[in-house]
C-alpha cells in the first residue's frame, strides 16, 4: 500500500466486522475487495452484501492483495496466521492486520517473519451485521492501533483514516486491559439493563425499556461528561434504609438480580471512598454484606 492507495483489499472472514470492513474500504480499493473464509455459504452472502468477490483459495488472497484484514474469532487467529504465512511470498510488502480487541500485533508475528507489515486495529464499537450503517458509525469511532513497527503503525493509522475513524495507540502489553475495560463498559451494560428490565416487569411495568431509556441515556451522557461526579441516588446520600429495602425487595421478587446489585453497589462504595465522600461508608458496606 502506497499512502492511502490500496491496489486490492482482502478480508479473511465473513462475519459482521469482515463485512463492515469490506464495505467501508471498497471505494478505496482499485480492484473489488476479495473475501475468503472456510464457509462458502457465508462467503456468498457476505460478498453479495458488500460488493466483494469471493476468493476461492487463500493463496489468491495472499498473492493479489496488498492489504489483508483478519476478521475471525480470537481463538481462530493463530490457525489462520499459520495458513496465511505459508502462502505469503517471502519479504512480501503486504500489510496485514487483525481486528481482535484482546490481542496486539505479536499474535501475527509469523506474518511479520515473512516480511509483511503487521498490526492490530480494533474498532471500539459494536457490529450487528448491517455494513452500510456500520460504515457510517465507524466514522469518528476510535480504533485501538498496535503496530509491530513504526511503519506498521503508520499504515494502520492510514487504514483507520480511510474509514473516517480516529486512531489511539495501545501498547502491546496493555491490550488485554484495554479490552477488559471495553467489555466491562459495553457487554456488562447489556446485562445490567436486562436485570433492571426483569425487575421492572415483576414490579408490573409493561414496557421496561421505555421507562428506562430516558433515565439511562441521561445517566450515560452525564457520566461521559462528568465522570463519577455524575453519580446520584441513595448510595451518594448514604441512605442505608433505602438500600436495605432494595436488598429485601430483590431477595423476595427478583433474587437473580441480587448478586449483580450487591457487586455494583459495593463497587460504587469503593469509588466513593476513593473520592473522599463524607458519608458513613462502613455502614453501607455492612448493609450490602
Amino acid at each position: 500500500m502506497e499512502g492511502t492507495r490500496i491496489e486490492q483489499f482482502g478480508v479473511i472472514g465473513a462475519g459482521r466486522v469482515a463485512q463492515a470492513l469490506a464495505f467501508g474500504l471498497a471505494s478505496h480499493s482499485i480492484e473489488p475487495p476479495l473475501m475468503w473464509g472456510r464457509s462458502l455459504e457465508k462467503l456468498g452472502a457476505a460478498s453479495a452484501a458488500t460488493g466483494s468477490e469471493v476468493a476461492v483459495s487463500l493463496d489468491r488472497l495472499a498473492s493479489d492483495c496488498d492489504v489483508i484484514a483478519i476478521a475471525v474469532s480470537d481463538d481462530a487467529i493463530p490457525s489462520i496466521v499459520g495458513d496465511l504465512a505459508r502462502e505469503l511470498v517471502a519479504d512480501s510488502p503486504t500489510f496485514v492486520f487483525h481486528v481482535s480487541g484482546r490481542s496486539g500485533a505479536a499474535i501475527i508475528d509469523p506474518l511479520r517473519d515473512r516480511g509483511a507489515l503487521t498490526a492490530a486495529i480494533h474498532p471500539a464499537m459494536t457490529f450487528t451485521g448491517r455494513p452500510e450503517r456500520e460504515v457510517a458509525q465507524m466514522a469518528q469511532a476510535r480504533f485501538a492501533v498496535t503496530g509491530s513497527s513504526a511503519s506498521a503503525t503508520e499504515q494502520a493509522r492510514a487504514i483507520v483514516a480511510l474509514l473516517g475513524g480516529v486512531s489511539i495507540e495501545i501498547a502491546e502489553a496493555q491490550r488485554t486491559l484495554y479490552h477488559a475495560a471495553l467489555c466491562h463498559a459495553s457487554n456488562h451494560l447489556v446485562t445490567l439493563l436486562t436485570g433492571a428490565s426483569h425487575a421492572l416487569a415483576r414490579a408490573g411495568v409493561d414496557d421496561p425499556a421505555s421507562l428506562l431509556a430516558p433515565l439511562v441515556r441521561a445517566a450515560l451522557l452525564n457520566s461521559l461528561d462528568r465522570g463519577f461526579d455524575a453519580l446520584s441516588g441513595p448510595l451518594l446520600r448514604g441512605d442505608e434504609r433505602t438500600i436495605e429495602g432494595h436488598l429485601a425487595a430483590l431477595a423476595t421478587d427478583c433474587p437473580e438480580m441480587l448478586p449483580a446489585y450487591r457487586a455494583m453497589a459495593l463497587a460504587t462504595v469503593d469509588e466513593l471512598e476513593r473520592t473522599g465522600a463524607g458519608i458513613d461508608l462502613a455502614a453501607l458496606r455492612d448493609r450490602l454484606a
